[in-house]
């Protein structure tokens, strides 16, 4: 039998394997409710005439569909969300569509069809050549459906696909409201929807066929929701010879037909193959289990940061008289994930593959508010939080269990998930609010149906427990499930689906981050002074703090129009447009610059402002680092439509400086100045040990004059911070009465820069008067692309120069001028000192003709051509 079975893999392409998947995502029509005089029976026969209906968007919402047909204007523009029709004024059926969908497909001998449905927002028929496919009518937004729709098929294989979808049973009241007046939670789908402080009301509340649509043809089993567990026991290194791992797998078998199903089931992982022989009763379905397997020097995953992401492939198959009846592939990354509660911190301490973590995060609402989702888009997304050097994105409870693919990007680029359930503290009944319709006692028991929602919990813990990425379970955001849907999910459905992960109760919960101090337990959510992230203590495990996220003018410009484009004052109200898209205010951290002139103006000197923000917020958080933190995760880093606060990059994938800022502060190994005390001090979040460091410090006047302050000799202990010697002294003496930058660096002996740091500080009044009166300065500039799709930009600046400063690099299409987004830089709004020059890279997809872009505070805007 073993010989046999190896012959077999060997030869199994040469034999049949019925396996095949598609996406049903193009060809779809539609139609308003209003407008069809007919049923789903009727319209899903091929004889109805659909010719007039117009073309549909799937996966995707009505709102998308209208859009892309031009039906309503884009509602991230200026305040063209308020032209549009919102469903708790037009009622249900104005947003309430038939889909339909003609597609080629037939059965042949056992083979057996299957429809699946990844997401339906909110209650939906299916209907196919005639007949109705579910028994009971579709409800809950995060819940897939699957249907064996072999003997439904026209027998010539001309299918007619037919459904109708209906917005949530409550839409809520968009009064301004987090979640509006509260009661979109009664049902099961996206709270954001009826608008946030970062958001205005979407006005489908993202009504539609949201996700995939996909036919599945197996042979007479079907596997589903395979499980794999990895065991990675005692602390390990990211490099080196590793101890064995553990790998443990099980999947679901479902034979569909009315005969007994006899075969081999297996899997194949790190060149090993575990197989049983299995016999699937008629019309059962079962899980089996595998023995456990033992991969001995496992290749491991690490989240970014720490070690490499490495993902081995897995490959379950059901095989039975030469032919492989189904398959399923994964992408595995073996990784242990424990959580320790860590006394002096008093809250919780993640640890991967027995190594303690500092948890750098940014908070994840959705990628598009009209779920308009690509794994183009995920990537880039995903890949920006890669380069603020984060390692964690938690995901909010008013959106929804994220997709695959954006699992998969954390998987490649290593970002741990924080994944929430569809709770919020603000619909759910945590607080007293009068801009709700229910009283917080009928808000605490949302949603409606609880076995629904336990159901919907069921299914998507299947969908994504296999990735390496997903690290914790969350209850709900700011505030538990109700308690009969919070104790299933605690001491049943987790334990018996999962059993790897913690749950927290909720996102700022005790048990993660015990609240010493008073308050909600997370915020501020606005700009703070940079001296009080080093200063204050806070949450020892803040899952929420936030800030500001201005973009740049050019980011402006794609949705404010140029009557609005006007520079926001201190204290005063701003502009309606800038209103509407909930601007908050920092300019009184913009006038120490000088007064803004006008928007282009404040939008520089506001990047100035966002920088300064989030490399001290993270700075002041790692200085701290298992002392008063075991982590910090901000809100938020992106957004999913046009707002103005709270992220690194706008809605179109254009980072600001915030971005940068933020990487900086969250370097790996960094060097960095206390600025309450002025002492140089590295973190080291590494797993080893480092000496031989040399610490250097100097500074620069105004006119570029160097004043050389010290080096030292010392080294750092693995994951630690450490002080190293105070610049006040120095810096006394310097007496610049109207500021001074400090060059920080941390070399090893060989005089490599592993980290460098520039501060600009203030005049003695508050003031950044000498920044106001620099001299501009005309660095040399030169692009070069030596292979497709990485730009080298060098920028040299000239001894006796001042400081080139505060330059942000832009890689444009040569041709229209306009921006390359995404564009992934491996650093930006860069400083280069007198003498010195910078090298860039810049990656990007396209094949178009590229220039670059360069300015800066005192560097005149300059175009050069890539060579």
């Amino acid at each position: 039998m073993k010989n046999f079975l190896i012959l077999l893999l060997i030869s199994l392409p040469f034999f049949a394997n019925a396996q095949q998947r598609y996406e049903l995502n193009s060809g779809w029509v539609c139609a308003n409710v209003k407008d069809v005089n007919a049923n789903g029976s009727q319209i899903s026969t091929k004889s109805f005439t659909i010719n007039n209906w117009m073309a549909a968007t799937v996966p995707g919402t009505i709102l998308t569909t209208l859009l892309n047909n031009k039906k309503i204007p884009d509602p991230f523009y200026g305040i063209n969300n308020e032209r549009i029709d919102d469903v708790y004024k037009t009622g249900n059926a104005y947003y309430t569509y038939w889909f339909v969908k003609d597609f080629d497909e037939k059965a042949i001998g056992n083979e057996q069809v299957w429809l699946q449905f990844r997401g339906i927002n909110y209650k939906a028929d299916i209907f196919l050549n005639g007949k109705k496919i579910n028994l009971t009518t579709i409800e809950g937004m995060h819940l897939r459906s699957h249907f064996n729709i072999t003997k439904m098929l026209a027998a010539n294989g001309k299918n007619r696909l037919a459904v109708i979808v209906h917005p949530p049973d409550f839409v809520g009241n968009p009064n301004g409201g987090q979640g509006g007046d509260g009661t979109i939670a009664k049902g099961l789908t996206t709270q954001y929807t009826a608008g946030w402080d970062w958001i205005q009301p979407t006005r489908d509340r993202n009504t539609g066929i949201w996700d995939k649509v996909t036919i599945e043809k197996t042979q007479s089993v079907n596997l589903q929701n395979p499980h794999v567990v990895t065991l990675v026991p005692g602390k390990r290194l990211a490099e080196g010879k590793q101890k064995p791992a553990t790998v443990k797998v099980s999947v679901e078998v479902e034979n569909p037909t009315s005969k007994a199903v006899s075969g081999t089931l297996l899997y194949q992982f790190a060149g090993q193959t575990i197989q049983k022989a299995v016999t699937i009763k008629a019309n059962q379905k079962t899980e089996i289990g595998f023995d456990d397997l033992t991969v001995q020097n496992p290749k491991l995953w690490w989240p970014n940061g720490y070690g490499e992401q490495y993902l081995y492939d897995l490959k379950i198959k059901f095989i039975s008289n030469a032919t492989v009846f189904d398959e399923e592939n994964l992408k595995v990354g073996i990784r242990q994930i424990d959580n320790i509660w860590n006394e002096q911190t008093r809250s919780m301490g993640a640890y991967v593959n027995g190594q303690k973590i500092f948890i750098k995060g940014g908070n994840w609402i959705i990628s598009d508010a009209m779920l308009r989702f690509t794994d183009a888009r995920y990537d880039a997304e995903v890949r920006y939080h890669k380069d603020m050097n984060l390692n964690l994105i938690r995901i909010w409870g008013g959106a929804i269990l994220e997709r695959p693919e954006f699992y998969n990007a954390c998987d490649k680029y290593g970002l741990l998930v924080f994944q929430d359930f569809w709770f919020s503290g603000d619909c759910n009944g945590r607080w007293i609010d009068p801009m709700k319709k229910d009283d917080q006692w009928a808000r605490r028991k949302y949603p409606d149906n609880h076995n629904l929602v336990l159901n919907a919990i069921e299914d998507q813990v299947k969908m994504i427990r296999n990735h390496a990425s997903l690290a914790f379970w969350c209850g709900g955001n700011e505030i538990t499930p109700p308690e009969d849907i919070l104790q299933p999910l605690k001491n049943d459905i987790l334990p018996r689906l999962d059993g790897t992960r913690i749950l927290y109760d909720f996102s700022n919960s005790d048990e993660m981050s015990f609240n010493s101090i008073g308050g909600n337990g997370d915020g501020p959510y606005g700009i703070q002074n940079p001296l009080s992230f080093w200063a204050n203590k806070t949450f020892p495990y803040n899952s929420e703090v936030g800030s500001v996220g201005v973009g740049d003018y050019e980011s402006l410009e794609r949705f404010i129009p140029k009557e609005n484009m006007i520079a926001p004052q201190f204290k005063e109200k701003s502009d309606s447009v800038w209103d509407y898209h909930k601007y908050i205010g920092y300019d009184e951290y913009i006038n120490p610059y000088g007064k803004a002139k006008d928007a282009k103006d404040f939008a520089m000197k506001a990047q100035l402002v966002n920088y300064d923000q989030y490399r001290a917020l993270m700075e002041g958080f790692s200085s701290h680092m298992w002392e008063w933190y075991t982590g910090s995760i901000i809100w938020k880093t992106q957004n999913p439509w046009t707002a103005m606060r709270g992220q690194m990059y706008d809605y179109y994938l254009d980072p600001n400086a915030c971005l940068y800022g933020l990487r900086k502060g969250s370097e790996p190994l960094h060097i960095m100045m206390n600025p309450i005390d002025s002492m140089v001090t590295v973190v080291n979040n590494g797993f080893k040990n480092l000496d031989n460091l040399m610490v250097q410090a100097k500074a620069y006047d105004m006119d570029g004059k160097e004043y050389f302050y010290s080096q030292v000799f010392n080294s750092i202990g693995a994951s630690s911070a450490r002080r190293f010697f105070p610049l006040n002294d120095f810096l006394k003496k310097l007496d610049k009465k109207e500021g001074v930058f400090v060059s920080l660096r941390l070399l090893n002996v060989e005089q490599k820069v592993l980290s460098d740091n520039l501060y600009w500080l203030p005049s003695k009044d508050g003031e950044y008067k000498g920044l106001q009166k620099m001299k501009s300065v005309l660095p040399k500039i030169e692009a070069v692309e030596k292979v497709k799709g990485k730009v080298l930009v060098t920028i040299t600046n000239e001894n006796n120069n001042p400081v080139a400063f505060f330059n942000r690099i832009a890689l444009i299409n040569a041709s229209t001028g306009k921006r390359i987004l995404p564009a992934f830089y491996d650093d930006n709004y860069i400083s280069v000192l007198p003498g010195e020059h910078k090298i860039i890279t810049v990656e990007y997809n396209g094949t178009e003709k590229t220039a670059v872009e360069v300015y800066g505070w005192n560097v005149e805007r300059k175009r050069v051509e890539v060579n």
